[in-house]
C-alpha cells in the first residue's frame, strides 16, 4: 500500500444465528474475494459443517479461523463501532446509511477503530434489541416491492464496497477528510456504562417503570453520538457511583 493511501482497519463480519451452513461458506467466499478475513459467528445452527466448507470454495481458511460466540454482545465487546445490516426501518433507530456512505465514514475512522458489520438471521434479520447495540444501520438499496436479499449476497455487496473504498484510497490524503484521532471506547465498556446508567436512573425514579425502553433508546443514542472514549466513560461512571452513594 502506498504511503499516501488511507488505511482502513478490516471490519469484522458477524453472522447471527445462521440457519443454513451453506450461507456461512458462501459468505466466507465473498469475503476472501474482497480481501476480508475476520469472520465471527453467533450461535450458528450447524457449524462446522461439510456444506459450509464446500460452498466456501477455496476460502476454508476463513471458516477454520472463524470465531464463535454465545451472544452478540460478546462478539462486539472489543469493537468501537457496530453497524447493523438490515432492510427494515425502525423508529428511534441508529442513523441509516447506504453501503457507499458507510465506507466513506470508515475512511474517516482511526486505524485503531474496530468496526463490526452485523448480519441478522436469514428469516427475520435483527431484533430491535440487537439494533440497539448498533451505532449505525446500513440498508442496501433494493427493489421497494421486493427487497429480499440472500444473506451471503448482502455480505458480498458490503465486502465489495469496502474493497472499492480501499482502491479509491490511493488518492492524495488532502482529498479525504482527516482521520479521527480519538480512540472510541469499545462496546463492552459502553454497555457497562449503560447498565450503570439504567441502575442510577431507576434508583432516582427517572425511568417510566411501565415502559422504560423508548427513553432508554433516546438516551443511548444521545451518548452514542458523542463517541465516548474510555477515559470519558470512566469519568461518567465515577459520577454515577457518587450519585448511588447519596
Amino acid at each position: 500500500m502506498k504511503d499516501n493511501q488511507v488505511k482502513i482497519k478490516q471490519p469484522r463480519i458477524i453472522m447471527l444465528e445462521t440457519s443454513h451452513p451453506g450461507n456461512i461458506g458462501a459468505a466466507a467466499r465473498a469475503m476472501k474475494t474482497m480481501c476480508l478475513y475476520d469472520l465471527g459467528l453467533v450461535q450458528p445452527k450447524e457449524f462446522p459443517h461439510p456444506v459450509a466448507f464446500a460452498r466456501a470454495s477455496g476460502a476454508a481458511d476463513i471458516l477454520e479461523n472463524a470465531m464463535q460466540f454465545e451472544t452478540l454482545t460478546a462478539a462486539i465487546a472489543d469493537c468501537q463501532i457496530v453497524v447493523g445490516i438490515t432492510a427494515r426501518n425502525r423508529k428511534l433507530s441508529a442513523p441509516v446509511v447506504t453501503p457507499k456512505e458507510l465506507m466513506q465514514q470508515m475512511l474517516n475512522d482511526s486505524e485503531q477503530t474496530q468496526v463490526a458489520w452485523v448480519f441478522g438471521r436469514e428469516r427475520n434479520g435483527l431484533s430491535n434489541e440487537e439494533i440497539d447495540l448498533c451505532s449505525t444501520v446500513c440498508t442496501i438499496p433494493s427493489n421497494t416491492e421486493y427487497g429480499s436479499l440472500n444473506i451471503a449476497a448482502a455480505v458480498q455487496i458490503l465486502c465489495y464496497e469496502w474493497h472499492v473504498a480501499q482502491l479509491s484510497s490511493q488518492h492524495e490524503m488532502s482529498n479525504v477528510t482527516a482521520p479521527l484521532t480519538k480512540v472510541l471506547a469499545p462496546v463492552g465498556e459502553r454497555e457497562g456504562f449503560y447498565e450503570h446508567l439504567w441502575e442510577v436512573l431507576d434508583k432516582i425514579e427517572f425511568l417510566d417503570k411501565h415502559n422504560p425502553i423508548p427513553l432508554m433508546r433516546k438516551v443511548r443514542r444521545l451518548f452514542d453520538r458523542s463517541q465516548m472514549s474510555s477515559a470519558e466513560i470512566n469519568i461518567l461512571r465515577g459520577i454515577l457511583k457518587s450519585i448511588l452513594k447519596q
